[in-house]
């Protein structure tokens, strides 16, 4: 009994409260993002310093990572990784060159709720790639189908309709944010948006086929990062050749940069951490959160009004979202049962991160 309940809050609770946790920081690093935008920062210049500062925060804990496995010691790292943590971090400067640019010509609302394009992506590559099960008959592979589709509609419902005032902000709070964007500049960042989120299931799918060979999480992020660094570091230089485009003023520039440096640390190892655990379909149907989040942090931060449309999306995408997690647990236990009584012996109690 005490060995069930240990492996439901790690295989359930503790990924779920994580990954809403990395979706709340996730929206925050876009809304500073779109702030530093409108201060004139560039970019090119945000998106090397953020690889920059996540590389120098994950190689910290090195010393300790070698420590507490010198006994026992690490995997053998393969030379055929490489090249797929090097197609990782390529993936990952090319998600963001894009949704960072469409990003800017946008807001952080419709960058959520163009993330539910992610699930979906996500769902048929697992597929193709055999890494989930695609049984038709089967309750949880319809409650997976069935929610992430009703995510999506929970989404749109935000995006497009807006209805009446529930909550007005204060006309005269203090908004990070300026509404000076054109329809046209609207269009072309949904465009670009939509364009960057099909990037990230192949990253998922890649990321898994690494920790199949590499079941390492802080090592394979920070190589990750590190070639991300690599990548975006002379590129961006390249572009943006000017040296006083790369000094911060201490202002929201500096805070921007540093906050998605920490963020981009913290969303790749609890993504490469959840992935390793409960696959790459789990961590995209999270995306639909976001869109809740993004509403919410206006409200509050932005001093934006809430309309009916975000109340109603968000019950849609919530009921969406129970359902593909529904499907997901519940044939994640019929596998534990099916594994349980073939092997006694639990892996349940190996440590989150090595």
């Amino acid at each position: 009994m005490a060995s069930s309940g240990r492996y439901y809050w790690y295989m359930n609770v503790v990924p779920f409260f994580a990954m809403v946790a990395v979706e709340c920081f996730s929206v925050g690093s876009s809304v500073l993002f779109k702030a530093a935008t409108e201060k004139g920062l560039s970019y090119y210049v945000f998106i090397a310093y953020s690889y920059a500062i996540s590389t120098f925060i994950l190689l910290l804990p090195f010393p300790f990572i070698f420590f507490t496995t010198r006994s026992s010691g690490l995997p053998t790292f393969k030379a055929s990784l490489v090249g797929r943590i090097f197609l990782l971090g390529l993936i990952g400067f090319i998600f963001q060159l894009i949704g960072y640019k469409g990003l800017e010509f946008s807001s952080p609302t419709l960058a959520s709720a163009l993330s539910n394009l992610i699930p979906a992506f996500t769902y048929v590559l697992a597929i193709l790639f055999r890494m989930e099960k695609a049984t038709l008959k089967s309750s949880s592979t319809q409650a997976k189908i069935i929610g992430s589709i009703v995510s999506i509609i929970g989404a749109l419902v935000v995006t497009l309709y807006k209805g009446p005032i529930v909550l007005s902000a204060s006309a005269s709070s203090s908004s990070l944010l300026s509404s000076s964007s054109s329809q046209e500049d609207w269009v072309l960042g949904a465009f670009l948006l939509a364009a960057s989120y099909t990037l990230p299931p192949l990253w998922f799918i890649v990321q898994t086929q690494v920790m199949e060979q590499y079941p390492v999480e802080l090592v394979v992020v920070f190589l990750y990062n590190l070639c991300g660094t690599l990548i975006s570091a002379p590129a961006c230089i390249l572009v943006e050749s000017s040296f006083s485009v790369w000094r911060l003023k201490l202002d929201i520039t500096l805070l921007a940069v540093i906050f998605s440096g920490f963020c981009g640390c913290l969303v790749s190892v609890v993504h490469t951490w959840a992935i390793h655990l409960k696959g790459p379909v789990y961590v995209s149907t999270f995306k639909p959160l976001s869109v809740v989040i993004a509403a919410a942090m206006s409200v509050i931060f932005l001093g934006d009004a809430l309309y009916i449309g975000s109340v109603v999306g968000g019950v849609i995408i919530s009921i969406g979202f129970y359902a593909v997690l529904w499907g997901k647990a519940n044939e994640e236990l019929s596998e534990y049962i099916d594994s349980s009584q073939s092997q006694p012996t639990s892996k349940v109690n190996q440590p989150l991160l090595l």
